[in-house]
């Protein structure tokens, strides 16, 4: 995408401010997501102007001007160009979700893992997602397998509703299971002991979790997918740190670490780590 992003621009900015704007950008639906460095927010109209008419589906840019934060893990974004509404379609792997970016979260950037994940999924599991949002792990997975039975969780409740939205755009009612409430919370109160495999995709906040995410798996033996965020020089040190920081999570039960990955680079030397940890 930063190549792309220079691309659109090299005949609107000079080489010096193409420098500076190295940021990539998202693509959700028809709303572009783009962070503009201050020295060039003189130029952010421009810049806004060259991306809708340049790139076909966008409609709307907005400029993220806060990082990811609080319960429902928002950023802040302000509109520069372009329709006013957050609200979009977008579609992945089939499936077609109903997107809220400026009220829930969503990263398109997930989209190989969300794939990755549904693929290891074996006929009639049950699932817990402990943070769901709009439901696109949740329902990417029942999509590829339509035996499964998914509980997707999340405390956001713009994120639950349009979660249920989706669930009824892809025709999955009763195959995916959308609860509003806190993970801890609806886990103790009625899903111990009933998943074969749980997501965390929370890197944040993962690790406060990790007791409840046991306490769902059936006979206290699943597949758990753990999310992280480490710092690191490179790949190589990323992964590392992860398999380190899931061994910590994790000590105080019986497991194996069944591989570990790099998610994405989040930031100059920041990493988002999932590894798959086998309970036993």
């Amino acid at each position: 995408m930063t190549k792309m992003l220079k691309e659109v621009l090299q005949e609107r900015l000079d080489s010096t401010e193409l420098e500076k704007l190295s940021s990539s950008f998202d693509i959700i639906g028809t709303i572009a997501i783009i962070k503009i460095p201050e020295t060039l927010t003189s130029k952010r109209k421009l810049i806004a102007d060259a991306l809708l008419e340049k790139i076909r589906p966008v409609k709307s840019v907005f400029c993220q001007v806060s990082a990811i934060e609080g319960d429902y893990r928002l950023r802040k974004l302000e509109l520069i160009s372009g329709e006013k509404s957050p609200i979009t379609i977008y579609k992945e792997h089939g499936c077609t979700f109903k997107v809220d970016v400026i009220n829930t979260y969503f990263s398109p950037r997930l989209s190989t893992e969300r794939l990755r994940i549904a693929r290891l999924t074996a006929p009639n599991e049950v699932i817990v997602n402990m943070f769901g949002g709009v439901g696109t792990f949740s329902i990417i997975i029942s999509r590829h397998n339509r035996s499964a039975k998914i509980y997707s969780i999340d405390s956001n409740p713009m994120a639950i509703d349009m979660c249920k939205q989706n669930i009824d755009i892809n025709k999955l009612s009763g195959k995916v299971i959308p609860i509003h409430g806190d993970a801890k919370y609806e886990i103790e109160k009625n899903l111990k002991g009933v998943a074969n495999r749980v997501l965390m995709p929370l890197p944040e906040r993962a690790r406060d979790f990790v007791d409840a995410a046991v306490s769902s798996l059936a006979n206290g033996m699943g597949m758990v997918h753990y999310f992280c965020h480490v710092g690191a020089d490179n790949k190589k040190d990323a992964l590392q740190r992860g398999r380190n920081d899931t061994l910590e999570a994790f000590g105080r039960f019986t497991h194996s670490i069944r591989n570990v990955r790099v998610v994405r680079e989040v930031g100059p030397r920041f990493y988002q780590i999932v590894s798959d940890v086998y309970v036993t």
